[in-house]
């Protein structure tokens, strides 16, 4: 079995056992005063060329490593070094479950936190019920034009951030609105933010989404080692 330890410094890649072989990790430390969080961060469609590398997975990990989180970004089955082959979202639900469970086995005082764009957005929301996050993060779910079944999804009983483009050309903006109208009451409503003349790739917008998510997550850091509270 290859179960790595939690890297505690620097940019570290793993390869970690996974349901359909090893998966490819990289995990990265706070880069302002720790915090007792660890945020996992899903990448877009994999047979569309989404990987750990996208530009807006990295910058969202950027984000919250610049408040105090440690990041893991993973790619799904069959891509990169990760065993396997694309799984329609069932077998990438079950690597997300394997990573969570390899977090929450090296860090157990830590916060679990997950963070998604787009069809990692999906995942992530399909399995919050389950893993039961401190925080999420949606950054443009694919909730119509494609065959992701977000009937099926149940809203995360915790703090949850929702991010969206009004110019996205892939995912349709009123249709994202419109889910989140469409749920049941929460007992926690989801926070959403609409960036205006943004696409779904976040072009020349990077910095903006750096921002909405900072700012999105201030109100629900845990305190950082050296007892501060913000951001």
């Amino acid at each position: 079995m290859n179960t790595p330890a939690f890297p505690t410094s620097g940019a570290v890649p793993l390869l970690l056992d996974g349901p359909a072989g090893p998966l490819e990790l990289s995990v990265e430390a706070p880069e302002a005063p720790p915090r007792p969080a660890v945020a996992i961060v899903c990448h877009p469609l994999p047979i569309e060329g989404g990987t750990m590398h996208n530009k807006v997975v990295t910058m969202t990990a950027r984000a919250l490593r610049e408040c105090g989180l440690a990041t893991v970004r993973f790619n799904f089955r069959g891509v990169g070094a990760s065993a396997g082959s694309f799984d329609e979202g069932r077998g990438e639900a079950d690597d997300l479950r394997a990573v969570a469970a390899w977090v929450r086995a090296q860090r157990p005082d830590a916060q679990l936190w997950l963070a998604g764009f787009s069809f990692g957005a999906y995942v992530t929301l399909k399995c919050a019920a389950g893993l039961k996050p401190a925080m999420v993060i949606s950054i443009a779910p694919p909730a119509a034009g494609r065959a992701w079944d977000f009937g099926e999804i149940l809203p995360p009983d915790c703090p949850w951030l929702v991010i969206q483009g009004d110019a996205d050309e892939i995912v349709d903006p009123q249709a994202v609105y419109d889910w989140l109208d469409g749920l049941a009451p929460l007992r926690r409503p989801p926070e959403l933010v609409k960036m205006p003349d943004t696409g779904h790739f976040f072009h020349r917008r990077l910095m903006d989404l750096r921002g909405a998510i900072k700012n999105g997550i201030k109100a629900h850091l845990p305190p950082a080692a050296d007892g501060r509270t913000d951001a």
